[in-house]
């Protein structure tokens, strides 16, 4: 697994694979109208892209205030470490802390971050609601 930069031409592989994630996650929630556009919020600055042969297995955006956005990792590629070393790539990039939310339903998710050393600093309820329907409630972490 090689770990990159994304660019516009990995664009069809990314949404690709954010629909076997969400296919099987439920992540994103509600599949966007614009999938190419959620993988772009206005304040990325930079993602990176965990790929072999072709194909897209992670990815995990940054934006300009230092927090990590859209990190996913494809049912396939799971247990090898792809999230990890997509963190990796986005620290060696950053000087400082980095941020991030979870939503309390990625449990998986939050194990990771908590195993990884992350520090959960807060909660609070998000502006979308969550499988249940209701205004997500959302975990902030800062990197070790």
């Amino acid at each position: 697994m090689t770990i990159r930069l994304r660019n516009s031409e990995d664009m069809d592989a990314c949404v690709e694979a954010l629909a076997q994630v969400q296919a099987a996650d439920r992540y994103p929630v509600d599949w966007p109208d614009d999938p190419w556009g959620w993988l772009n919020p206005a304040d990325l600055t930079s993602a990176w892209i965990a790929i072999e042969a072709g194909a897209v297995h992670g990815h995990v955006g940054l934006t300009r205030d230092a927090e990590i956005v859209r990190l996913f990792v494809t049912p396939a590629a799971r247990g090898q470490s792809v999230a990890a070393q997509l963190l990796d790539s986005v620290r060696a990039a950053v000087r400082g802390p980095l941020k991030l939310e979870v939503s309390s339903e990625g449990r998986a998710a939050i194990a990771f971050y908590e195993r990884s050393g992350w520090r959960r600093v807060g909660s609070s309820r998000a502006d979308w609601v969550n499988t249940a329907g209701e205004p997500a409630l959302l975990h902030h972490y800062v990197s070790p």
